[in-house]
């Protein structure tokens, strides 16, 4: 594993919870999580879109659970889904029991949201009974009048103060399996609300930036604020929310995390931003590269590099790499030379170096 940076901060003490059998807090892994985007009434999507997530590495997912309908479909889903499922409830605590009696693995409510003491009383009874952890997520768009009109907008502190208001009150019933959110769309403001609740409580943070944007600016906002929570020890689990495919939020998670040294999952790219002294289409290269092998879960180092200046000392560093030449490229394998490909020969010459060595370090392996 690549060491993380040599001023990252250690990881932000907290207690632990189990979302079906993921390790959430007290020193584990930090977790990738998204959200399915199909209507939940509709079960055979719903599993569909979950078993495409889990292909790409989710490892929790959430659902929405507006109505009695889609409550209702939890069961199926529930039964067949090879990720935990956390629902997510707002207003009707009733939601929050149907999914309980359905079997997830947990919950995404506000308590201060579903109204009287009672029905707050219910849930937590039926969490309690069932070992199923409640994640309070508070979010800048929705934060109580009273806050808001107090501070003005949704500040840092007025978040913290919101979520440090759900927290007392699940725990003068008694109850601590909690993990908390505190998401804004605003970098800054989603940082600083993070830094203020980390300093308070020990309960384990999902982190993300909320409404991020579309695949390409969201990846951008969200690799920016969850890089420097990360780098700075904050987060437990995560999720990137972007306007798209819940897949690539998946990848992008993922990409974040590798980047620290966090986890390790599936391949390491490595590609030259070409210049003019590129002699091979290396754009196309690459993009096919990427496109071919970005589902593997296998960890290793892919090399596609243009020209003599940097190709050759990447690609020979690289578990498998390219070096392109006028018109063709040398084939790395381990540092060694493998040998010279024609340019259009050097995807399918890359790729069927890659699966060779992976199956070589899979006989190697049993």
């Amino acid at each position: 594993m690549v060491e993380p940076l040599g001023t990252q901060k250690a990881r932000h003490p907290s207690r632990r919870i189990h979302v079906g059998g993921v390790a959430v807090g007290g020193g584990a892994p930090v977790s990738v999580q998204s959200m399915t985007k199909t209507d939940t009434r509709d079960s055979a999507a719903t599993l569909a879109q979950i078993e495409r997530l889990a292909v790409a590495g989710c490892e929790i997912v959430r659902c929405a659970v507006p109505d009695e309908e889609a409550a209702a479909a939890l069961g199926a889903i529930c039964a067949n889904s090879s990720l935990p499922l956390i629902a997510d409830i707002h207003f009707d605590h009733r939601l929050a029991l149907r999914a309980l009696d359905a079997g997830v693995d947990g919950l995404r409510l506000n308590p201060g949201n579903i109204g009287a003491r009672w029905k707050v009383e219910e849930v937590v009874r039926a969490c309690r009974e069932r070992a199923v952890p409640i994640r309070i997520g508070v979010n800048g768009g929705s934060l109580e009048r009273e806050l808001l009109e107090r501070y003005g907008h949704p500040t840092p502190a007025a978040m913290v103060e919101s979520a440090l208001g759900h927290i007392r009150l699940l725990e003068d019933l008694g109850f601590d399996a909690i993990k908390v959110s505190l998401k804004a769309s605003d970098i800054r403001r989603t940082v600083e609300a993070y830094r203020l609740l980390a300093r308070q409580v020990d309960y384990p943070l999902h982190i993300g930036i909320t409404e991020a944007g579309t695949t390409w600016s969201g990846t951008v906002k969200s690799a920016v604020g969850l890089g420097v929570l990360l780098y700075e020890g904050l987060g437990d689990t995560l999720r990137v929310s972007l306007t798209g495919d819940p897949v690539e939020e998946v990848r992008v998670g993922w990409e974040i995390l590798k980047s620290l040294g966090l986890r390790e999952r599936g391949p390491v790219f490595v590609s030259c931003p070409t210049c003019g002294r590129c002699q091979v289409d290396l754009i196309a290269v690459a993009e096919e590269v990427e496109r071919r092998l970005h589902d593997l879960p296998q960890t290793l180092t892919v090399a596609v590099m243009g020209c003599v200046v940097n190709g050759p000392g990447e690609a020979r560093e690289a578990d498998v790499g390219l070096a392109g030449g006028k018109g063709q490229a040398l084939l790395f394998r381990k540092g060694e030379v493998v040998r010279k490909v024609a340019e259009s020969e050097m995807v399918e010459a890359l790729i069927a170096e890659v699966h060779a060595l992976l199956n070589e370090q899979g006989r190697q392996d049993h």
